[in-house]
């Protein structure tokens, strides 16, 4: 690692001190079995005060050596035991980084890690997302916060006219691009090729990765993806609706500008649906705002206009039995109200493709409709659609339970396999050991590449639409083709209909 400095850290054995110098500033990190990391760098303004809600600020080099030896604050949000920031506060606009120790300057593939939380929550400190093991198989790896929930995704029409785009809404995105930016222009110091940068995430990450697959105004922040059931593909909010939805909470935004950001918290609630609308657009995530998004994902996807690069996309056997748990749908009745409101045109086909004969399939029958609708949808109109324009492209489909489980593998539960950290996994044994060592490893050869295939391992073919394949992950590494093809068929369908 160029320029690099070492020295003890008081009462930390097998630990060193690493200084690096890159062109955003000196900084000083630690060095620990192999693998040096540098926590809470700022990659933009803090952005508060007249800062919030606006587009993130470049921040000018520091002086000196910065400590980035402890995570930035999270991004305020419900509590989460998983999350290791000191506090949380809207001053979040941190990342961090991982890297094998004396890497050569520029050598290495760079993974960018998007954050999960349904836009509302999430945080680039949560221990599942840690890449210390990651950067030992060969990587430099990065992890971000950005704004959420009503800090990163709230419009307004006085915040529209406040903007040169006439527009407000994405914060959250504006902020993964500065993200991106700084990678860009900084990750030759960490030991990673800054043109071999993987953009990946789960759920609302790998969302915000497809809609930036969408948009021009992307262009040549990232070379590759790896996206991980990514909720894509459904309708977007307009940019009115949006502006309507938050001047309701406050007609001056002058009045939300001057709560402190707990106030500001506190208001989610009255933006998010206790139960969200399956083929509906939601208010309080990214919108159709006319400059970032002129358009939604399909009507891109669907002329082709898909922005080229190597794609690894998958999803989970069972995405939505935990994330419906607390649903009111306890009946047949309670399973009709959700068909009728969300397949208006076709309840008939929806009913019988997502049947519920007894009051015991009601839950289970609506879990598979959020799962294929929010999720299932999204992955293989992704890899259809890249698959066009772009033959490196690799679908899977995750399927390990954990030992003795009925249901499952959850949404985002393939997370700490991609990242190695069993520890997190309960009853985890040397089957899932294995799994997750491959995974990783087929994870890293694909930012390396852009193909994740690897000696000696179950060939990995590219995707094909003809034949909708992929790799299943499992409790053996096998191929399949058309993962609940009847289903989404349905949904193409729906979807190309009137509105």
């Amino acid at each position: 690692m160029a320029g690099a400095a070492h020295g003890n850290v008081a009462g930390a054995p097998m630990t060193d001190h690493v200084v690096i110098h890159a062109p955003c500033g000196d900084l000083r990190g630690l060095s620990e079995r192999g693998v040096v990391t540098f926590k809470g760098i700022p990659y933009a303004e803090p952005p508060v005060g007249p800062l919030r809600w606006r587009a993130p600020q470049r921040l000018a080099k520091w002086q000196g050596v910065r400590d980035a030896l402890e995570f930035g604050p999270d991004l305020p949000q419900s509590p989460n035991d998983k999350l290791r920031g000191p506090r949380q506060d809207e001053d979040c606009l941190y990342l961090n980084v991982w890297a094998p120790h004396n890497a050569e300057p520029g050598s290495l593939p760079v993974l960018v890690w998007f954050y999960g939380g349904g836009f509302v929550a999430g945080s680039g400190s949560d221990v599942l997302s840690d890449g210390a093991r990651m950067a030992s198989h060969g990587a430099v790896v990065v992890s971000f916060n950005y704004r959420a929930g009503i800090f990163g995704f709230l419009a307004h029409p006085q915040l529209s006219a406040e903007s040169p785009h006439r527009t407000s809404g994405n914060w959250g995105l504006l902020d993964q691009a500065a993200a991106l930016q700084w990678v860009r222009e900084n990750i030759h110091a960490f030991g990673g090729n800054a043109q071999k940068v993987c953009a990946f995430g789960v759920s609302a990450g790998s969302a915000s990765i497809s809609l930036m697959l969408a948009s021009q105004q992307f262009d040549g922040l990232f070379d590759s993806a790896a996206l991980q059931s990514p909720g894509a593909g459904r309708p977007l909010a307009s940019l009115e609706d949006a502006e309507r939805a938050g001047a309701a909470l406050a007609a001056d935004i002058d009045e939300l500008r001057a709560l402190p950001f707990d106030k500001i918290l506190a208001l989610t609630s009255r933006l998010t649906p206790a139960v969200r609308g399956l083929t509906t657009p939601r208010v309080l995530r990214p919108i159709r705002d006319g400059w970032l998004l002129p358009e939604d994902e399909r009507a891109v996807f669907g002329s082709g206009r898909i922005r080229p690069m190597p794609l690894l996309i998958g999803s989970n056997r069972d995405e939505g039995s935990l994330l419906t748990r607390g649903w009111p749908v306890t009946s047949v009745e309670d399973w009709r109200a959700q068909i009728a409101g969300n397949f208006a045109r076709a309840e008939a086909e929806a009913a019988a493709l997502y049947p519920a004969r007894t009051d015991a399939d009601a839950s289970a029958a609506v879990a598979a409709m959020f799962a294929d609708t929010q999720f299932n949808y999204g992955t293989r109109l992704l890899a259809r659609s890249m698959a066009q324009v772009e033959p490196r492209t690799w679908r899977y489909l995750f399927t390990r339970r954990a030992p003795g489980r009925q249901d499952g593998p959850h949404h985002a539960e393939e997370v700490p396999y991609v990242f190695g950290h069993l520890d997190t996994v309960r009853d985890a044994d040397t089957q899932d050991r294995r799994l997750s060592d491959l995974m990783l490893s087929h994870w890293v050869a694909f930012a390396r590449t852009g193909d994740p295939n690897l000696p000696g391992a179950t060939h990995w073919a590219p995707y094909v639409p003809a034949t909708d394949n992929y790799l299943e992950f499992g409790d053996s590494v096998v191929a399949g083709t058309a993962w609940r093809s009847p289903q989404l068929d349905f949904l193409d369908r729906y979807f190309e209909g009137p509105s």
